[in-house]
């Protein structure tokens, strides 16, 4: 009976014990997050910073000028922070320019046209310098070229116009669904003789903003490559109606758009080193170049100014990090993912041990939560924090894709991780001339700051 109540007293010491344990360390968790909550929207420097990246320095196309203004001013603030390192890690990119503003029309009749918002696609060859008029045919989509064949798409224009579905409520499956006629509508309608193509810009909202984006020609010799370009959806609907009631259409395009040498660049990387485990190396980043319409505070300065700010929060709040805490603004993200590549090429060659990365790439709009790409373990163990997030009205934790940038990194045993704001606007803005600072509000962008900050804090103080 003795060592009955013996195993029973101990038994029950261990669960006061436990549970004394964990209401503490939630207590601590909570006081942590909310006063990383409460210095973003009282002392960010966020909302500052993007407004000098947007309206002093604008649009960041990889090898541009205002890239490397951007690298220059990034890493200038990073060292204002008092961070424990802040470097430049070298990275050769793409250069594409786009030249004169391009100019489009269609012709009903000869000498009756209508001028179209147009924009050529980032990659994409120009037209010859007097430009392309000829037949335009219609498609649904890349897997229509098969079944009109070569005989009816020869010697015409092929226009793309497969809307992004309004019915999906996760706006970037319905960007996937139908980004294909962009990157690889070109390669595939030169295959049957097409002398150029239009696509339909990736946007749910009808405007006349044509949205530009990437595309590729794969190994294709370059004298078989032909130009491509987008319209709005507006001009989209109208091409599409004007066809039906006349077949015999007419399109008229003319871009001076020119790819040059690759050029040297610069991811921007910054770091707090961590205390008792400096080896583990946690990661929170965005890509610091753009397209060169607008000024890409979307797309993606805002996941930049949301990255450092994580270490700048850190450093208002007190907290000393276990583990390295790295902030690192990529660049290239939008046409070739080279940033990317290098980063994970350097760590894997200096063996370096990331546990955790996450990205901001999908807009300074209210965040919703955060999608993982885990083992079922590791996320069992994220979803215990969900919780402490449900008072911010950040509920949404899925296993998912995380981002492009820091894809090249995932090993066995690593978590990537993204932030997932409201995406029902974002691809109002997304490649187009309109993603510009006044669409960013200062109070949700400060709203994804803390909570990207208190989920680091949180990985960082219970590992994986």
């Amino acid at each position: 009976m003795k060592n009955s109540y013996n195993v029973k007293s101990k038994l029950a010491l261990l669960v006061v014990i436990f549970f004394t344990y964990f209401g503490f360390s939630q207590s601590n968790d909570q006081e942590q997050i909310k006063k990383l909550y409460d210095a973003a929207l009282t002392q960010g420097k966020g909302y500052d910073w993007l407004n000098y990246l947007s309206n002093q320095i604008g649009g960041r196309l990889s090898g541009s000028i205002q890239a490397q203004q951007a690298v220059n001013y990034t890493k200038s603030q990073l060292d204002s922070l008092g961070l424990d390192k802040v470097w430049l890690q070298p990275v050769m990119v793409p250069k594409w320019v786009r030249g004169t503003p391009e100019f489009a029309y269609f012709e009903t009749t000869p000498g009756v046209t209508t001028n179209m918002a147009i924009c050529a696609l980032g990659g994409s060859v120009a037209t010859p310098p007097k430009g392309i008029k000829a037949n335009i045919i219609e498609l649904g989509g890349i897997e229509e070229l098969a079944t009109l064949g070569k005989d009816k798409i020869q010697g015409k224009i092929v226009f793309f116009n497969k809307p992004m579905d309004p019915t999906q409520i996760n706006t970037f499956n319905a960007y996937s669904n139908c980004v294909d006629q962009r990157y690889s509508g070109a390669l595939e309608a030169s295959k049957y003789g097409a002398l150029g193509v239009i696509v339909r810009s990736m946007n749910l909202r009808l405007d006349d903003f044509p949205h530009t984006g990437s595309m590729g020609y794969g190994e294709q010799s370059v004298d078989d490559r032909i130009p491509a370009a987008a319209i709005s959806t507006n001009a989209a609907d109208l091409l599409s109606t004007s066809l039906k009631l006349n077949p015999e259409i007419n399109f008229y395009f003319k871009q001076n758009c020119k790819q040059f040498e690759d050029v040297e660049s610069y991811n921007v990387i910054g770091e707090i080193r961590g205390s008792s485990k400096p080896e583990e190396i946690i990661v929170v980043g965005g890509h610091l170049d753009s397209w060169d319409l607008g000024d890409g505070s979307h797309d993606d300065g805002a996941g930049c100014v949301q990255s450092m700010e994580v270490l700048n929060l850190f450093k208002k709040t007190g907290f000393k990090p276990k583990r390295t805490i790295r902030v690192v603004l990529f660049m290239n993200e939008e046409n070739g993912l080279r940033g990317g590549t290098k980063y994970a090429e350097v760590a894997n060659t200096n063996k370096e041990k990331h546990i955790f990365a996450l990205e901001s790439d999908s807009g300074g709009f209210t965040p919703r939560g955060f999608t993982f790409d885990s083992s079922d373990k590791d996320f069992d163990k994220i979803k215990s924090w969900k919780p402490l997030f449900e008072p911010y009205l950040v509920h949404y934790f899925e296993k998912g894709g995380s981002g492009a940038d820091i894809g090249p990194l995932k090993k066995d045993g690593m978590v990537l991780a993204g932030l997932r704001p409201d995406s029902q606007r974002y691809f109002d803005y997304h490649h187009a001339e309109n993603d510009t600072f006044e669409h960013v509000n200062k109070r949700e962008l400060e709203l994804g700051s803390a909570s990207m900050a208190s989920l680091i804090y949180l990985v960082d103080t219970y590992g994986f």
